[in-house]
């Protein structure tokens, strides 16, 4: 069975999706892991026995020894695949030319990379939003697309309307890329 790791930064709402979905079916979560002690994320995985790892990169002098010290602690559980759900690091040639990695980004790239794009996407004068899954590469939400889905927004949308079914297509579509990733391999 294919092994996966899930990096995570918050509440770990898509990696508890994730492992709800797929752990022990599709693959193996070997472990999570978050640069935020206090995420809470952490009781969530917990809560589903999923072992979780903390790796906070505030205790790291630059972005790169910090993306050493993760690759390392990632090649220790030697994972098919890296999963990054709501991981909110920007990361280096360290990370990006050692671990194959897919990402969710909550627009339709190459729109609205980077930070808030949710907000940014919904502020946007296109009506068709979505969400797109992709590899990580050593260009920000750059890597090549694996699965995109695509909404019209009403006209009555609200931010929080919005933001939900931004979510509602994460839940959805990430574990959809995983399984997609895995049939090609």
């Amino acid at each position: 069975m294919k092994k996966i790791v899930i990096l995570f930064s918050g509440d770990g709402f898509n990696a508890q999706n994730i492992i709800q979905s797929l752990h022990k079916k599709e693959c193996f979560v070997a472990c999570g892991i978050t640069n935020n002690k206090n995420a809470k994320g952490i009781e969530k995985l917990s809560l589903l026995g999923v072992k979780t790892e903390v790796l906070e990169h505030t205790e790291f002098d630059s972005r790169e020894s910090f993306d050493g010290e993760l690759v390392k602690l990632i090649n220790s559980y030697a994972p098919d695949l890296v999963v990054l759900s709501g991981f909110m690091r920007i990361l280096s040639s360290v990370f990006t030319s050692n671990i194959r990695a897919i990402n969710l980004h909550p627009s339709l790239l190459p729109k609205y990379k980077g930070a808030k794009a949710i907000q940014r996407s919904f502020e946007g004068t296109s009506d068709e939003c979505g969400v797109s899954v992709h590899w990580v590469s050593s260009e920000l939400d750059g890597g090549d697309i694996i699965l995109q889905k695509k909404f019209i927004r009403s006209d009555d949308e609200t931010l929080d309307s919005f933001t939900k079914k931004i979510k509602e297509i994460e839940y959805e579509l990430m574990p959809k890329a995983i399984v997609k990733v895995f049939s090609k391999d």
